[in-house]
């Protein structure tokens, strides 16, 4: 079957579902073309489990084996108090069990590397630049850009993350759809941070607020911060110092290792700062643009499993196209019927993560700390695991 329209696609955002997208597309003929408003492939970044649907694609496309060699086999997630005692934590070598092995750990930003690297050679690719505009032409859509270039498309789809241009430009402004969960999260990595231990992710939690290290390849060490806030912050404030001062300012004082981190901070210069928010719109496509990944329905970072949903997003829309040879109307219209019940139960779960990661209250952190201690029950354990593991999606095959 071949392709007998609307193959000329603009896709927005170099991360995870544009690139997955843009390779999906390729494969079944399509001519997609990306644009990115960084300068380049974004680094740095935060650590993600990897399996599931995202590990599904990824197989689809001959990624494992390169996804693996970046990624990190993690054994525990320990959970520590002011003295570095354990208090609590999981053995992580059960999840993998669970998975059938089909689970590690990897940098959001190899992830997307290497996904990248599978279409830079057959994509047209543009840097630097973004959308200013979308408007409706006969039989197509006219992009201006940026730059000042205008061109048009047969369609348009907006996969550039929880803060959309393409969304606010086609659906309507952000606070619309971005849904504050009453977290913000940050991460950044150093050289040469005394404290390590390999293949362990240790976090120290108090009420409202968590910190967590862990050991990457090159001597280098990655921190993440959680913390809770009646008000959403500026989610992207451009000022490296100032956000390292708001980090400061919510973190100073605290226990374990916390002071000392804050003082590793000073050389970082790949600092990553966000409100932690889900997405929820009433439908993820007009005419012929469209929205997938967190442009269109953000679990939320703490969910985990974002990377994952958009690159199932990016296979599955691409399919549809496929299947309805470009017809975009129908495309749209069974991607989001099929995707859509899924990824609402899977944001309703993720709202309660939050409490996880960093719970408002003494009582509540004692209660986390048990439960997490409980996984080594077996019974109960292996119930509570096969749980959080479930996608309960199988991926059509559009190929047979």
């Amino acid at each position: 079957m071949q392709v007998s329209s609307n193959r000329n696609v603009l896709v927005a955002g170099a991360g995870i579902a544009g690139p997955t997208l843009a390779y999906w597309l390729m494969r079944y003929g399509f001519q997609p073309t990306l644009v990115e408003v960084a300068p380049s492939l974004r680094a740095g970044g935060y650590m993600i489990d990897f399996w599931g649907l995202g590990y599904d694609v990824a197989e689809k496309m001959g990624l494992i084996a390169k996804l693996r060699g970046e990624g990190y086999e993690f054994t525990e997630l320990r959970m520590v108090d002011d003295r570095g005692r354990r208090v609590g934590g999981l053995d992580t070598r059960a999840f993998k069990s669970l998975a059938g092995g089909r689970f590690f750990s990897i940098l959001r930003a190899d992830l997307a590397r290497e996904i990248f690297r599978t279409i830079e050679n057959g994509v047209e690719m543009i840097f630097d630049d973004s959308i200013a505009g979308i408007e409706k032409a006969t039989g197509a859509m006219n992009v201006a850009f940026r730059n000042g270039a205008t061109r048009a498309f047969d369609l348009v789809i907006g996969a550039d993350g929880l803060h959309s241009g393409v969304r606010s430009i086609v659906f309507g402004e952000e606070d619309q759809f971005e849904k504050y969960l009453g977290y913000h999260v940050a991460s950044f990595t150093v050289k040469d941070y005394p404290n390590r231990i390999e293949n362990v992710y240790v976090s120290y939690t108090v009420p409202g607020r968590q910190v967590a290290r862990y050991a990457l390849r090159g001597n280098r060490t990655a921190f993440l911060f959680v913390f809770a806030g009646e008000k959403k912050l500026d989610p992207a404030p451009h000022d490296l110092t100032a956000r390292k001062q708001l980090l400061r300012n919510v973190f100073q004082g605290g226990g374990w290792e916390t002071g000392k981190i804050l003082d590793a901070m000073d050389a970082a210069d790949d600092l990553y700062f966000d409100s932690v928010s889900q997405v929820r719109m009433p439908q993820w496509s007009h005419d012929r643009v469209a929205l997938i990944g967190d442009a269109a329905f953000c679990p939320s970072l703490l969910a985990g499993q974002g990377a994952g949903f958009a690159m199932a997003a990016a296979y599955m829309l691409a399919g549809e196209l496929f299947r309805a040879r470009g017809d975009y109307g129908a495309a749209f219209d069974k991607f989001e019927r099929q995707f859509r019940p899924f990824i609402g139960g899977k944001q309703r779960a993720a709202k309660r993560l939050g409490a996880w990661f960093a719970p408002k209250t003494r009582l509540g952190l004692g209660v986390r700390n048990v439960v997490t201690r409980m996984t080594s029950l077996p019974t109960l354990g292996g119930w509570m695991l096969n749980r959080m593991l479930a996608d309960r999606l199988v991926l059509p095959d559009y190929e047979s």
